[in-house]
């Protein structure tokens, strides 16, 4: 964990709004579960505000300081896991190398020896027990943010650290300084009067340049910084070992592994033991907390133990997403992958395992438009996947429900498994990934929406950015701009203007640009499942990942699921805010007498699958609810930036006072901004390749 990673200067810049310890404080609480002491704060305030300055001062302003981090990767087995106040990151100007200062920050003025005791305890006013030499915490820290489990285990940098007792005279301190105090590359301690010496000494542990290259790495060897799921489908093929799990993640894979030993039998035997014991997983978890990759890596793991294993997904995008991306033919998709209602019948003998990802766009009851009574149930969807397989895992996040006729929950499950005498074992992830790895966005996210209580003012974070677009122009130009330069971006909107069926036949078949804000008029993706505009529009379901996608406007259903690096957002009149709350709005249209087109007459919401259900009393709380959960999705679609933007005038000014003035601190992630190592180009589609060979990396991490 981490609780903010932010250049000196831009620290310096957040503190200036006020905006630094509140965030510190909000994050402190959410990693830890209770509130900061005011001490902390006041620490805070004074004690990094130096730091940062005077690495200012030294003309090292550009340094990266990382505040409040912890010293492992892993949660101790007691306790909570120890957090270092600062660890400043940069280059070593001499040698090339990373380098790293860990640093204990102190507002003592005064110490005193503790009598008949060693120089490694003190004294301090104020403070009822003697305290431990701050050389001493740092050499605790030091071994750990080294050792095996520390992200700096088996890097080659320069790395040391030091004591700031800002408030402090040479001789205040003087049982710090002398000869009997610990020693060790962290052994150094500064003080008001070594001011003229700290400068001196970070020019020379600190280039001015290269600190975002080497924060950036450092990110990524904190597990902070992902290779995207599709990229990592992509390298592997869809085979063998995709990624590296996490923690909560691979502690869910590996409960469920064991567990299928002992329903199936080892997967080494000759045959599967006797009876039709089942288990049943649920596991639930929000935006980007690798329910996909856990659900891709057991189905990788269950297909080499030769088991019999099916994917399934309730979303056509995410489906056509990985279909197109990583290469498959028809034929070895429909081996691996499928819908909820391909088990309508319960295959025979029954699937060993059957994986269920985005559990909860369940539906009822599968209900088949084209082949009524062959493919459509006749008892609840959740019965016809329980039924398909001896071992079911479900994967979900409640509040990404976005039709009334989602009803996937974990109580649905656990009622019909229950029916069947079995217990789910429950599991949750809780760990973001998406979004830069910035919980305080994805929280932030769900304060502002009205999701849950929180705090609806963004502090930048170092890890994820926001912003406010003035116009859908803007937003535009900010999107395509870094498509064209490297990154993954799309467009999407909330379900505010009708969608019309492409005109015409085949590939010559056209689209309108129903998406109308002013003068700037764009096309839905394409409502087909073939090319259009002479095979220059890809059809809906792999919008996402087709390069002639990007100057199309994508929805919920199109975008669930999937992520890009920036993603804009373009709320419509479905959603608005009227003082200090969200008002819902259905819309209503007109039909174009030239053209027969329909147009908007009334702004709101033309999701029609939301408003045929929904009416009066508990109807209208379905539409709200999954009106607030669609810009829920479509604000959790970057893993670098978002780009908002409101057609309503009030709203945008609700969304400028919550993000506010963010461009003053530089912090804009745009591509040529970027330090090299996070400047990853993504991986086109095998198909599209042309027969070229695809690098088939392991052990990527999602």
């Amino acid at each position: 964990m981490l609780l903010l990673r932010l250049s000196a200067r831009d620290l310096l810049n957040l503190d200036e709004r006020r905006r630094m310890v509140p965030h510190l404080a909000a994050r402190y609480r959410y990693f830890r579960g209770k509130d900061v002491s005011e001490g902390e704060r006041k620490a805070w305030a004074e004690s990094l505000v130096h730091l940062a300055e005077d690495l200012v001062r030294a003309g090292r302003g550009n340094v990266e300081m990382v505040v409040e981090c912890a010293a492992t990767l892993e949660k101790p087995e007691k306790g909570l896991a120890p957090l270092i106040d600062a660890v400043l990151v940069g280059r070593h100007p001499e040698t090339g190398l990373p380098s790293y200062q860990l640093v204990e920050l102190k507002r003592w003025s005064t110490v005193t020896r503790v009598e008949a005791a060693t120089a490694e305890l003190v004294n301090v006013p104020g403070y009822g027990k003697p305290k431990r030499h701050p050389a001493l915490q740092l050499r605790s820290t030091f071994r750990l943010f080294t050792g095996e489990q520390g992200p700096l285990h088996g890097a080659t940098v320069e790395c040391g650290g030091f004591a700031y007792l800002h408030n402090a005279t040479e001789e205040g301190v003087r049982p710090l300084l002398d000869t009997l105090a610990p020693t060790g590359a962290y052994e150094r301690v500064y003080t008001r009067d070594s001011r003229d010496r700290l400068l001196a000494d970070l020019r020379e542990h600190f280039a001015e340049d290269g600190a975002a290259s080497e924060a950036e790495r450092l990110l990524q060897r904190m597990n902070l910084r992902n290779t995207p799921l599709l990229d990592a489908m992509t390298r592997s093929r869809g085979e063998d070992t995709v990624f590296t799990l996490r923690r909560e993640q691979q502690k869910v894979a590996t409960s469920v592994l064991e567990r299928a030993e002992r329903v199936l039998g080892p997967a080494d035997a000759p045959a599967a033991p006797e009876g039709d014991e089942r288990a049943v997983f649920v596991v639930t978890g929000g935006p980007g907390t690798g329910k996909s990759a856990v659900g891709l890596q057991l189905r990788a793991e269950f297909e080499k133990a030769g088991r019999t294993v099916r994917y399934a997904s309730g979303s056509r995008a995410f489906n056509g997403a990985i279909k197109e991306q990583v290469g498959f033919t028809e034929r070895e998709f429909r081996e691996r992958f499928g819908y909820f209602s391909d088990f309508v019948k319960t295959p025979e003998p029954p699937l060993d395992v059957l994986i269920c990802d985005e559990a909860h766009r369940m539906r009822e009851r599968t209900v088949d438009r084209y082949r009524n009574e062959e493919r459509s149930g006749t008892q609840p969807q959740v019965d016809d996947l329980l039924d398909a397989a001896r071992l079911t895992v479900f994967f979900l996040d409640e509040s990404q429900s976005v039709r009334p006729n989602e009803v996937g929950s974990v109580g649905l499950i656990e009622d019909a498994a229950g029916k069947r005498g079995i217990t789910p074992l429950p599991y949750l992830l809780r760990e973001e990934w998406r979004c830069g790895g910035s919980d305080a966005y994805i929280r932030w996210v769900r304060a502002v929406l009205g999701v849950e209580e929180g705090e609806t003012l963004w502090t930048p974070d170092g890890l994820m950015h926001v912003e406010v677009a003035d116009s859908p122009e803007e937003l535009e130009h900010i999107i395509t701009t870094e498509a064209r330069a490297g990154a993954t971006a799309r467009m999407v909107a909330g379900f505010c203007w009708p969608w019309t069926s492409p005109r015409g036949k085949g590939a010559a078949a056209r689209l309108e640009t129903d998406v109308r804000i002013g003068g700037w008029h764009r096309r839905w993706n394409a409502k087909s499942d073939t090319f259009c505009e002479n095979r220059t529009v890809p059809p809906s379901s792999i919008w996402s990942v087709h390069p002639d996608g990007l100057d199309q406007i994508g929805c919920v259903y199109t975008a669930q699921g999937l992520e890009w690096d920036w993603c804009g957002v373009i709320l419509g009149e479905d959603m608005v805010r009227r003082g200090d709350r969200w008002v819902y709005q259905k819309g209503t249209w007109r039909v174009d007498p030239e053209t027969g087109v329909r147009r908007v007459k009334t702004p709101g919401s033309f999701d029609m699958k939301l408003r045929e259900r929904t009416g009066d009393g508990d109807g209208e709380e379905d539409f709200e609810r999954s009106v607030r959960h669609a810009y829920h999705v479509l604000m959790t679609r970057a893993s670098r930036a978002t780009v908002l933007h409101s057609t309503d005038e009030e709203t945008q000014a609700y969304l400028k006072s919550r993000v506010g003035e963010v461009l003053v601190h530089d912090l804009r992630p745009t591509w040529d901004r970027l330090a090299p190592e996070a400047r990853q180009p993504h991986l086109p589609s095998p198909k599209r390749q042309r027969g070229k060979a695809v690098d088939s990396g392991q052990g990527l991490i999602f």
